[in-house]
């Protein structure tokens, strides 16, 4: 592989693991007047500073491009100064969203729900149902379901018989002595 720029390529190489530091002579490979530093134990990489900016996984940007750095969706500016990222104080996603997007630099929720499901039918939120005779509930605004069952008194007759569309037993045929 021919690299016109030794360092570019020996940064290349490192980057990848084909090369460790220790592998590369320096004097092949002479740094710039102003990079030299008196350690040779040290290896001298190119500096952007006040030229471009690198992110994580090595490309370079020219001053005053705008970028996006690995998985983020702020962008950032190449300055002088290295990188300058938006990061903004986002807001927080509601609890009761139900679809997100990130589009943006901060995550929006595009639906909230506002409603209950129970036993795979949907109550709006406030909405009384009864599911069954002996149950009331309720949608709450946290939107969940709170039920109420029926306590039935204990029928004073020997043979109590559950009515269609009633709760609780009733005594047809009066009261009865229980014993």
């Amino acid at each position: 592989m021919a690299c016109p720029i030794h360092e570019a390529c020996i940064l290349l190489l490192l980057t990848l693991g084909l090369v460790t530091p220790a592998a590369i002579n320096h004097e092949d490979y002479p740094a710039d007047e102003g990079d030299q530093t008196s350690s040779n134990d040290n290896l001298i990489f190119d500096d952007y500073r006040g030229k471009g900016c690198v992110d994580d996984s090595g490309f370079v940007y020219k001053l005053g491009e705008r970028f996006f750095p690995g998985h983020s969706n702020c962008p950032c500016v190449c300055t002088e100064d290295g990188p300058i990222c938006d990061q903004p104080e986002c807001p927080k996603i509601h609890p009761k969203c139900t679809k997100v997007e990130h589009n943006g630099c901060c995550p929006e929720c595009k639906e909230v729900k506002n409603f209950c499901e129970y036993h795979g039918k949907n109550y709006k939120i406030l909405e009384e149902f009864k599911p069954s005779p002996c149950e009331w509930c309720r949608c709450e605004p946290s939107n969940e379901v709170h039920c109420l069952v029926a306590d039935c008194a204990v029928p004073e007759c020997v043979n109590p018989v559950y009515e269609p569309e009633q709760c609780c037993p009733v005594c047809k045929n009066g009261k009865n002595a229980l014993y």
